[in-house]
């Protein structure tokens, strides 16, 4: 029988032989991996852009109205119809212009055969006074006779002129193509030319115009890519942002809204399909230019820090690396990265809290939401501290 100090010594013998194994082979393994979820950073094209919300307005709107009193005999349109340049809308009663006209004409003419009698005595008279058959004061008066017989024939022509556009103001034409609105006066109503009385609003949507603001800040860096080429606009709808329609920027006002700090823009749209409508409002994309080749990560991969945004790196050896970025404009999920990354590499990004630089990283499998190569993310870009938006 073994006695109890041998047995005491065999035990702590076989315990620190047992630990300096185990220490050994702690110190062989190393700590386990970190496990993390990681996207491989892409190199892609990248428009940069400035949202903001626009109102819908028609490119031309005449609010027609009568140049002529009387009483409304005939309307030629149906309320919301297309009509073209030159249609016929509206007929005043032009019995009352037409006999005035006629009196017009009938003066002139009357007073045109005066004046031919008058210039005949005057050639007449030219001739006595040379002979000396006639004084001077009797070819005076003769003279001055025919001078205002002229004269009362140019007004009765004036006369008539004015007769005779009366007449034609009681036919109202379209001055412009576009969209009748509502009919203001219906037919054997009395009117009368008044601008706040209109008899109906024609809306030409065809082109058509938005118009939007972006604040003052921003507009060094529109006039700066407006010279350089026509910047491209897209509006859709909020109630269906699917429905893109594409314009151009035609328009840049000259002055700053001192009260809003804003400066007003327009785009003119084709408007082919109708699909936007006078009075809508609509989100507003402004293209200023695109980045070509830019390295783009998920946005999940930047982390803040007080020395500034850094991303982890998984090296090819599977360890992380960390390491400072620069970020540029941001695209749904997704952020441009301007200096730290380049495309190919593999960013961390999820379980960056759980990293050391230098740690091993054990990649989990499976498509990660919101990663270059995934299923696209609705919705439009976040606004960048420049105001620029990337999509």
């Amino acid at each position: 029988m073994m006695k109890p100090n041998i047995f005491i010594a065999f035990v702590v013998a076989a315990a620190v032989a047992l630990a300096a194994g185990c220490t050994k082979k702690s110190q062989r393994a190393g700590p386990p991996a970190v496990p993390v979820i990681a996207a491989d950073a892409v190199s892609m094209d990248v428009p940069v852009e400035l949202t903001s919300i626009g109102t819908v307005e028609a490119f031309n709107s005449v609010a027609v109205t009568a140049r002529a009193s009387g009483q409304l005999m005939r309307v030629g349109l149906n309320e919301g119809q297309d009509v073209k340049k030159g249609d016929f809308l509206f007929q005043i009663d032009p019995a009352p212009y037409q006999a005035t006209l006629d009196e017009a004409q009938a003066n002139l003419e009357r007073d045109r055969a005066r004046l031919v009698s008058a210039e005949a005595d005057g050639a007449r008279y030219a001739e006595l006074i040379k002979k000396g058959y006639v004084t001077q004061e009797e070819y005076d008066r003769v003279a001055s006779t025919a001078a205002a017989a002229k004269a009362t024939v140019q007004a009765d022509a004036a006369a008539a002129r004015g007769a005779r556009l009366n007449l034609d103001y009681c036919t109202i034409l379209a001055p412009i193509a576009g969209r009748t609105g509502s009919l203001l006066v219906k037919s054997g109503n009395m009117v009368t030319p008044s601008i706040s009385n209109p008899l109906v609003t024609i809306n030409q949507m065809v082109p058509i115009y938005v118009r939007f603001t972006i604040p003052e800040q921003q507009l060094p860096q529109i006039r700066r890519y407006a010279q350089e080429e026509t910047l491209a606009v897209e509006a859709s709808l909020p109630s269906d942002s699917t429905k893109v329609v594409g314009g151009k920027l035609t328009f840049i006002n000259n002055t700053v809204d001192r009260e809003t700090g804003t400066v007003l823009l327009k785009a003119t749209f084709p408007n082919e399909n109708m699909a936007l409508w006078p009075g809508q409002f609509v989100q507003v994309v402004l293209v200023l230019t695109t980045q070509t080749n830019a390295t783009v990560v998920p946005a999940a991969a930047v982390q803040p820090s007080q020395q500034g945004d850094y991303i982890y790196v998984i090296k090819p050896d599977s360890t992380a690396e960390l390491r400072s970025v620069v970020q540029g404009v941001t695209l749904d999920d997704k952020v441009v990265i301007l200096k730290g990354v380049q495309p190919g590499e593999r960013v961390v990004t999820d379980g960056q809290l759980r990293l050391v630089p230098g740690a091993k990283v054990a990649v989990k499998t499976g498509l990660v939401p919101g990663t270059p190569g995934s299923a696209p993310a609705a919705g439009r870009g976040e606004a960048s501290p420049g105001g620029a938006t990337a999509r």
